[in-house]
Order: C-alpha cells, then sequence, then structure tokens
C-alpha cells in the first residue's frame, strides 16, 4: 500500500536547486528547478536547509520502521493461518486449540485493518499478544508429534 516516493535534492555551484520526486509505483516523476536570483543562498539558509533535511530523514525513518513493525504482524497472522491449515498439521491441533488460535489470528487481522497508521510499539505488542496464544499450542503440537529436541 503505502506510495514510494524518491527525492533527490541537487544543489549546483550557483546556488540553483533542482528538485525531482518519482512516484515508485507509476514511474510518475515531477522537477522543479528553483534559482536564487540574488546570488548564492545564504549560510543560514543552507543550514536551515540541512536541519529541515535531517529532522525529515528522522521522520522518513520512524515511518519505515512503524512499516516494518506493521507488515511483520501481517506475515506473522499469514504464516500461522496458512500453518495451522496444512495437510501435515491440521489433524495435530486440537479442534479447541484451533479455534483459539483462528480467533487470535482474524483478531489480529481485524486490528490490523482498523489501525493502518498504529505506532510502531503498537504493531509489536500486537504480535506479542498473538504469539502468547500461539506458542504453548505451536509447542504443544510438537510435543504430541514426537517432541521437539531440548
Amino acid at each position: 500500500g503505502q506510495p514510494q516516493i524518491d527525492v533527490t535534492f541537487d544543489i549546483d555551484a550557483n546556488g540553483i536547486l533542482n528538485v525531482s520526486a518519482i512516484e515508485k509505483s507509476t514511474g510518475k516523476e515531477n522537477k522543479i528547478t528553483i534559482t536564487n536570483d540574488k546570488g548564492r543562498l545564504s549560510q543560514d539558509e543552507i543550514e536551515r536547509m540541512v536541519a529541515e533535511a535531517e529532522k525529515y530523514k528522522a521522520e522518513d525513518d520512524a515511518n519505515k520502521n512503524r512499516i516494518e513493525s506493521k507488515n511483520g504482524l501481517e506475515n506473522y497472522c499469514y504464516s500461522l493461518k496458512s500453518s495451522i491449515s496444512s495437510d501435515e498439521v491440521k489433524d495435530k491441533i486440537p479442534e479447541d486449540d484451533k479455534k483459539a488460535l483462528e480467533d487470535a489470528i482474524e483478531d489480529a487481522i481485524k486490528w490490523l485493518d482498523a489501525n493502518p497508521t498504529a505506532e510502531k510499539e503498537e504493531y509489536e505488542e500486537k504480535q506479542k499478544a498473538l504469539e502468547g496464544v500461539a506458542m504453548p499450542i505451536l509447542q504443544k503440537m510438537a510435543g504430541g508429534a514426537g517432541g521437539m529436541p531440548g
């Protein structure tokens, strides 16, 4: 889902700023050139622009981490869902355990759909809660399937 945009800033020796933005999925590109008619940018303006760029980089990094956590939870839900419905596994899980796990997965997926802009920590808490339901069931199942080493 989210649009992915590559933005490039280029300031040449004459203080001319070229900015281009490319939307990755569509390839659509926009460019703008900003000339500084009074000559070069002042040191204050350059420092302000650098500070803004650093501020936005931090926001971009936080957003990237948030999206990675969201995708991690989503992938965990769907891999759990497919592993408990696979032929090798579905007969080894007691029906009530399977139902509890399916309900927990469905709740997590519904929560994901309802909270697309949650914080990184919220996605991680939701995944820990789902792991708290899944792990004992999966360990019990593995134990019943001939035991795990350990």
